[in-house]
């Protein structure tokens, strides 16, 4: 008779697979939440990788990490630690174990501690387990790689082929551990190898086995875990990335409009997916084009537009520098054009697989004269999608250059999306110039808010000319005219102002809150968690995040002035809480400010929270 299992109804659980740069650990990230999210769990995750492109095998600098956090209801962060770590090599174990809570289950390849192994990784004695303080009760110590070896047996595979399946077996260890359906992993790599069945097939047979070992050594020790669904809204809903969520709501935008879709990019890291994601949907209208550099990506993007389809432009903050001329150019020549900024650590190369915000003044002020553009700022990698939906719109109904920030944190992390009804997104109307005007149009003449109408090139009796020098008025002839300057910069600026956007919302104690905390873009999770985590311990808290940076929203400085406290949270030196200052008269918020190139800590925002309550 089987012994019957003790599996134990968790809320929320975080994994943490971890390895060498080779050992596909964010392959087994990627469809661990894929299928939590296809079950109905609320996930988020965080890839970790280094920025060598391969280091020494097994040393401390090589090592790869992807999390992942999964709950019944939403889930707002990767998580501070994980309950689960899956560590393939000692370096792994050495470097990763300071993510793990103090209680984590800890999965290891044995196979992979060897002598050669330890000293790699720094060990100073055999007893790796021991010299960390870790309780080999909670250790599962498998023989990872040889049951690898002895499941593919008969294969016919290389030794080399082999062992990159080490990740499916220990993929397959946690499906057990969670209690997981290996029918919805086979589908996902049958997908995936579609074009290679006998790889798919191999990888299945790893996978189950991986799973199979779980079950039948199981111990008191380690119990299986269940993660229920608790699903608030229906629909069809898949694990989504950041950067795939942007690239499908640039699409989705340029469907709505009407229009083509082009891409002009250079590749950089970390929004080099968004280019490959576009050069996948041919079918769908979307042109894209590696360029040869920055400046090229953006202006093809704004000549795409200038011809009538909807430019985009992707990069990374180092990028944005080499862009600023073409944006500038758009901001004259009031075209539509879409900037992706996809933040990572700086200056100049800084870090590049680590996630900042410190783009933020660059992209609303580094510019040469008068040069206003709308800015937005996705909250989540699902948001990416509305995010890049509503750059589009913004840039293709007010004829303006908009510029989009999400980070490395969102683009290459996921989350549970909800997959949205064409016919249930905004409308997009670009303002074409009326027939009506045609004889009389000039350039520059302008609808009842304020925006440029926009005549596509080749449409009869609409001939004309723009440029980077200011234009007339009226007449849309070059002038220098001085009074002509500063109306046109007072229009361009106005035009922007009337944008209209939604309010600032409040969430949390929004009508009594000792503490607001205010944060934008991609720290909506933490900071929203913190407040959760505060508001359980008795405190009256609020959360405002910014999504709107420019135009910002009409009732900022009422939100803003209404809270006795305010702490402005970022990840860089202050640059929300600077430009609040400069919109928001007699604004004197508290700030906590972090730059280390990885998300917010919860357990170190409510620390930080709690003191300011105190004073």
């Amino acid at each position: 008779m089987a012994e019957q299992l003790d599996i134990q109804e968790l809320e929320q659980v975080v994994v943490r697979f971890s390895g060498d740069s080779g050992d596909g650990m964010q392959l087994a990230g990627n469809i661990f939440s894929t299928v939590s999210a296809t079950v109905g769990n609320g996930i988020s995750t965080f890839p970790d990788y280094p920025a060598d492109i391969r280091a020494p095998q097994g040393s401390l600098t090589g090592v790869s990490g992807f999390q992942v956090h999964i709950g019944a209801g939403q889930v707002y962060t990767p998580g501070d630690k994980c309950d689960v770590l899956v560590a393939m090599n000692a370096a792994a174990l050495k470097t990763q174990y300071r993510y793990a809570k103090s209680d984590a289950t800890i999965i290891i390849d044995t196979d992979s501690f060897g002598p050669k192994d330890l000293e790699k990784a720094q060990f100073k004695t055999a007893d790796y387990l021991g010299e960390m303080g870790i309780d080999g009760d909670r250790v599962i110590q498998c023989p990872l790689t040889q049951m690898v070896k002895d499941a593919l047996a008969d294969s016919g595979m290389d030794n080399k082929a082999v062992l990159k399946c080490r990740n499916m077996f220990a993929l397959g260890l946690v499906c057990w551990l969670f209690d997981r359906d290996l029918s919805l992993v086979a589908n996902y790599l049958k997908e995936k190898f579609a074009k290679k069945p006998q790889i798919a097939e191999n990888n299945i047979k790893v996978v189950q086995a991986g799973y199979d070992y779980g079950h039948n050594t199981h111990s008191s020790a380690v119990n299986v875990r269940r993660i229920e669904t608790r699903h608030k809204v229906p629909g069809r809903y898949m694990d989504i990335t950041g950067n795939k969520a942007t690239a499908y709501g640039f699409i989705a935008a340029a469907e709505k409009a009407g229009l083509k879709l082009y891409l002009g990019s250079y590749p950089i890291t970390p929004a080099t997916d968004v280019l490959h994601e576009l050069s996948k949907h041919k079918s769908l209208g979307v042109t894209t084009v590696q360029c040869e550099d920055e400046i090229s990506g953006a202006a093809s993007a704004l000549g795409a537009s200038f011809a009538g389809a909807l430019g985009v432009t992707s990069t990374s903050g180092p990028g944005i520098c080499l862009k600023s001329e073409a944006m500038n150019l758009a901001v004259i020549m009031e075209l539509p054009l879409v900037v992706l900024d996809v933040q990572r650590g700086g200056p100049a190369t800084g870090l590049p697989t680590k996630s900042e915000q410190t783009d933020l003044l660059q992209v609303l002020f580094g510019r040469n004269g008068e040069s206003p553009m709308p800015v937005l700022a996705a909250t989540s990698p699902a948001d990416c999608f509305d995010a890049a939906y509503q750059a589009c719109k913004i840039a293709l109904e007010h004829m303006t250059p908009v510029v989009l920030l999400t980070d490395a944190y969102i683009a290459n992390g996921s989350g549970a999306f909800r997959l949205p009804e064409m016919d249930k997104l905004d409308s997009i109307n670009p303002p074409y110039v009326p027939e009506e005007l045609k004889g009389k149009w000039a350039p520059y003449m302008r609808a009842e808010n304020g925006t440029r109408y926009w005549a596509v090139p080749g449409r009869e009796g609409f001939t004309h000319i723009l440029g980077g020098l200011e234009k007339d008025s009226e007449t849309g002839a070059i002038s220098t005219n001085p009074e002509n300057h500063d109306l046109m910069t007072r229009l361009r600026q106005q035009k922007i102002a009337n944008i209209e956007v939604p309010d600032l919302e409040v969430v949390g104690d929004a009508d009594d809150a000792e503490l607001l905390i205010v944060g934008f873009g991609s720290t909506y999770g933490h900071l929203h968690a913190a407040m959760d985590e505060l508001r359980e311990g008795g405190r009256k808290v609020a959360l405002a995040q910014f999504k709107y940076l420019n135009p910002l929203p009409k009732n900022t400085s009422e939100v803003l002035k209404r809270y006795k406290k305010v702490v402005v949270a970022e990840q860089n030196m202050g640059q929300l809480a600077a430009y609040l200052r400069m919109k928001v008269d007699n604004f004197v918020p508290y700030k906590f400010n972090q730059v280390k190139g990885q998300p917010f800590v919860v357990e170190e925002l409510v620390n930080a929270f709690e003191n300011i309550l105190k004073k």
